[in-house]
């Protein structure tokens, strides 16, 4: 089968033949793939940068697609071996099936987004209808699709940051209320920030950055102290380090504040919650996408040029989708 191929860490996957996946038990199936996506945790993967690299060459990269099963059934799954080829085992148990209504390039871009963003806001934010939501580095593809499921949620106000001029002044159309540059001066985001809180509390901060645009928003949130200064309490949940994996935290600002600091990730999400993803959570938004109800921007290339395509700059707001 032809697949993208990885023999060195740090380099472009190449487009060459490689073995079939053979399945190893029962619970293993074999998938034709259709389309997959390039994630930042791909490329953290085959660059070495992430903490779950590739630590055996060479190796098809891709860590989930879409594809049919063998009699024809459209789904989304996890691959057990690299999903950008040909075909790619999966696990029987542990797939979706997708809707009608949505083709193969967007069903296969919206799960790690709806991932990034559903969770953090249900679970870790435990957002309610009529709270007020603060998504920082809203302008990537999953901080889009958090805006957008802030709104479908119920939240009464939707406030963004982030730095791409073009893609702030979208974000708007996709739901936010307020929108805040974080090429503005750090004086001004914080006053803006304060002022924001002031007339009406942030309940929930969904955080696609951390390093210094997380600093800025924490110390914008932060509470005076003394009994008679009673802060609103804020969930800050980070899902991405965009900015930066370090922040300076005080203990004064904690100390002083309502604020409780969680993760997002694999790592922290219970057990319960991840098992309901497949078959409650995903199933729910892709029919939403199917509906028209949520989107998704995309720049599309053939597995044969992956290679190129592997190494171009893909605008802000968009995901690198190829398709076998």
């Amino acid at each position: 089968m032809k697949a993208a191929v990885l023999h060195q860490l740090g380099t472009a996957p190449k487009y060459e033949d490689f073995p079939v996946p053979v399945a190893q038990h029962a619970g293993q199936i074999l998938l034709t793939v259709k389309a997959a996506s390039v994630k930042n945790l791909d490329r953290g993967r085959a660059n070495g940068s992430h903490y779950a690299s590739y630590t055996s060459l060479p190796v098809v990269v891709g860590i989930d697609g879409v594809g049919t099963l063998a009699d024809g059934t459209r789904v989304y799954a996890n691959g057990i071996t690299g999903m950008i080829a040909e075909r790619a085992l999966i696990d029987r148990n542990k797939y979706t099936v997708i809707p009608d209504g949505i083709d193969d390039v967007n069903a296969a871009t919206l799960p790690n987004a709806i991932m990034g963003a559903a969770l953090a806001i249900k679970y870790q934010g435990q957002m309610k209808v009529g709270h007020t939501v603060l998504v920082n580095g809203a302008t990537g593809v999953t901080g889009q699709t958090a805006i957008q499921l802030a709104k479908y949620y119920g939240a009464k106000k939707i406030i963004a940051t982030g730095r791409n001029p073009e893609s702030l002044n979208l974000l708007t159309q996709l739901g936010a209320d307020e929108i805040i540059s974080l090429k503005d001066k750090e004086e001004k985001i914080i006053g803006r920030l304060k002022k924001l809180h002031v007339d009406n509390p942030i309940d929930v901060v969904i955080d696609y950055t951390w390093g210094r645009p997380a600093e800025l928003i924490l110390n914008a949130l932060k509470g005076r102290g003394g009994l008679h200064n009673i802060t609103p309490k804020v969930r800050f949940v980070t899902v991405g380090s965009m900015a930066g994996d370090q922040i300076q935290l005080s203990s004064g600002l904690l100390r002083s504040s309502a604020i409780e600091i969680l993760g997002s990730g694999f790592g922290s999400i219970p057990t319960e919650v991840m098992e309901k993803l497949p078959a409650e959570i995903l199933p729910a938004m892709l029919q939403l996408a199917a509906d028209g109800k949520l989107k998704v921007q995309t720049v599309v290339a053939k597995l044969k040029d992956v290679e190129t395509a592997w190494h171009e700059q893909i605008p802000a707001g968009k995901r690198l989708v190829i398709v076998m």
